[in-house]
């Protein structure tokens, strides 16, 4: 029998601010992560810095925020009016402390919760603030939310303004790295939606003087086909455009927050866009139809917007504000007047847009077919499908955990066998491929629903009619680090980029890193994913080393694979780069075999892994 154990007041304990969200950091900035992910928390750390500055901004104040990041220190400097100098520790360090309360100030804010700042500081190891205004300037200092130093108020000829510098703390962040093209696309973001601010990151200008439909012309993968479509009032800007990818792409912003997962305000934009496209046409098209290849944006000011989750990356408000209309009358009402005007002005973009939507009809309708065939085998499929080993919760379905949500695509049994035994059955699902898929450059979509293997990993991601039902927040390519393993990775992005370029845009794809070398003794064992991890783990151990090389994740027993896959788990995320078009990419790379491409492999003598990366970064 259990020893009873006495409850008393002595058990009650109060937790002081920073011990709070150093204990449940979950509940302040989402996830942790090592920064693979673009949501991870790092980010969002960064994030609430720069909201601050940004709303100094929209007030009128300060022009240009200065951003660097150097050796995990980050570093942000705005020209705004200054923390008053007698509250500089209280708002980094008093839950409920700020100037957003008062709503004349700051209407329409994001950092309404008075957390935001809070929450950096008590997950850096070292964190530093400064106000500069009236000509004086005070600084404070702290570590995991600790003073360290109150510096005094002291006479200064500094510009205005204020600089946060801050260093994630490794206890809460193992091993986390800034991935540069995060921090690019969050920046261009907050210079889209803030036409002209400027921001500097590490020496590179980011600005733009067109808003949205910067955004839209410098995010297409493809060309468009009509001129891109600008539209805006004072509580509302969208740009839209179609182009011949498939997939429906969406840029959602609410108080300049990025809804990345949408919300009220992308619900009420794709169904006021259909409604408002039937009735200039006075034909009543099929939604699928209507929306089929759109890439859009669209940024709305509401007032104390209501977010489904700390990190606001969903919106849950149905109204604009407390006395105003709903979100769907308000988007309604604005297209129904503005992009019905412009399409009547614009007789040549209408038509381009009927011929589209009369396509994207024609294709459906061509595809009406193998679709029901290859659904009804699909269906009989599932019932014992052996390539798909589920996991319980998903992400279009659960709220518990759907974040952790994987789904790990593997080659040769082997390798899905030692998923399969050490996987998380929860939020694990392990999907196993039999050899090289096909390369599906410059096929249709008929090709989705023809190859089986295709056709059922669609089903299993659940994404045939866009990513609204996604079932799992993260697809993980884990093939072999060797030619054969680089190979398939190759064609599944292919893949993905081909016929579900949202899954990708939407940071969902990233690829399984494992380990190349085991380095042990008989009391430490490391596991090293380069030379120079291996030359370390050499070092460290200072004796004679067991050295091992792994040359294929079936080599890898189940034991040591549950190391892989658990919370260390390294992701590199597949993120569309800089450059050239993927269309003009995957045509150099997966297309004919062309005199170019012999003389550029020849020339350059990449092995395949570094063509992945200039696939994918």
């Amino acid at each position: 029998m259990a020893e009873e154990v006495e409850y008393t007041e002595d058990n009650i304990r109060s937790l002081d601010w920073k011990e709070h969200i150093r204990m449940r950091p979950g509940m302040y900035i989402g996830k942790l992560g090592d920064g693979s992910a673009y949501d991870d928390g790092i980010y969002v750390l960064l994030k609430e810095v720069l909201d601050n500055c940004i709303d100094e901004f929209v007030m009128g104040n300060g022009r240009t925020i200065e951003v660097s990041i150097k050796d995990k220190t980050v570093k942000v400097r705005d020209y705004g009016r200054g923390v008053p100098l007698g509250k500089v520790v209280d708002v980094v360090s008093k839950i409920n402390t700020g100037g957003k309360y008062d709503s004349k100030a700051f209407k329409k804010s994001v950092g309404l919760n008075g957390v935001g700042t809070k929450a950096v500081n008590a997950l850096s190891s070292y964190f530093r603030i400064e106000s500069n205004r009236d000509d004086k300037t005070k600084a404070a200092e702290f570590s995991k939310g600790e003073l360290l130093m109150d510096g005094k108020i002291e006479p200064s000829t500094r510009r205005k303004g204020t600089k946060v510098i801050f260093t994630p703390d490794e206890e809460i962040f193992a091993g986390y790295k800034f991935r540069t093209q995060y921090i690019e696309r969050m920046l261009w973001n907050y210079v889209y939606l803030n036409r002209g601010l400027t921001i500097l990151f590490n020496g590179e200008k980011f600005h733009s003087e067109r808003g949205l439909y910067d955004l839209l012309e410098k995010n297409m993968s493809d060309e468009p086909l009509y001129p891109i479509i600008h539209l805006m009032e004072e509580d509302i800007e969208v740009a839209i455009t179609h182009t011949s990818s498939y997939g429906e792409e969406y840029y959602s912003f609410v108080n300049g927050q990025h809804t990345t997962q949408g919300g009220t305000h992308q619900q009420a934009f794709r169904e006021a866009y259909v409604k408002t496209i039937r009735e200039f046409f006075q034909k009543d098209y099929d939604a699928v139809d209507i929306r089929s290849s759109i890439v859009a944006a669209v940024a709305v000011k509401v007032m104390e917007p209501v977010f489904e989750s700390q990190t606001k990356t969903k919106l849950g408000s149905n109204d604009v504000g407390p006395d105003g209309p709903t979100m769907r009358t308000f988007v309604n009402d604005f297209l129904k007047k503005y992009l019905d005007n412009f399409l009547h002005r614009n007789p040549e973009v209408a038509e381009a847009l009927q011929r589209k939507i009369l396509q994207s009809e024609r294709e459906r309708k061509d595809l009406a077919g193998i679709k029901k065939l290859a659904k009804k085998r699909a269906k009989e499929v599932s019932l014992h499908n052996k390539k798909l080993r589920d996991c319980r919760v998903h992400f279009n379905k659960d709220k518990d955990r759907s974040e952790e949500t994987t789904l790990f695509i593997t080659e040769g049994d082997s390798a899905s066998g030692s998923i399969t035994k050490v996987r998380d059955v929860n939020v694990q699902a392990v999907f196993s491929l039999k050899g090289k898929p096909l390369n599906s450059y410059g096929l249709t979509k008929k090709i989705v629903y023809e190859n089986e293997e295709f056709n059922l990993l669609q089903a299993a991601l659940n994404i045939e009619d866009g990513l609204e039902n996604l079932r799992y927040n993260k697809v993980v390519l884990a093939t072999d680090a060797d030619v054969d393993g680089m190979h398939i990775r190759l064609l599944l992005i292919t893949f993905f980029l081909q016929f579900f370029p949202d899954l990708v845009k939407n940071g969902h794809l990233s690829v399984l890193a494992t380990p190349l070398f085991r380095v042990r003794d008989k009391n430490k064992t490391f596991y090293c994913y380069s030379e120079e991890e291996k030359q370390s783990a050499i070092e460290q151990l200072k004796g004679k080393a067991e050295i091992t090389r792994f040359k294929g994740l079936g080599e890898i027993s189940p034991d040591e694979f549950k190391n892989f896959i658990g919370e260390d788990m390294r992701l590199e995320p597949v993120v569309i780069g800089k450059g050239k078009s993927v269309n003009e990419l995957l045509e150099f790379y997966m297309g004919k075999n062309t005199p170019q491409r012999q003389e550029f492999i020849i020339e350059n003598l990449k092995v395949e892994q570094d063509l992945l990366k200039d696939l994918v970064n």
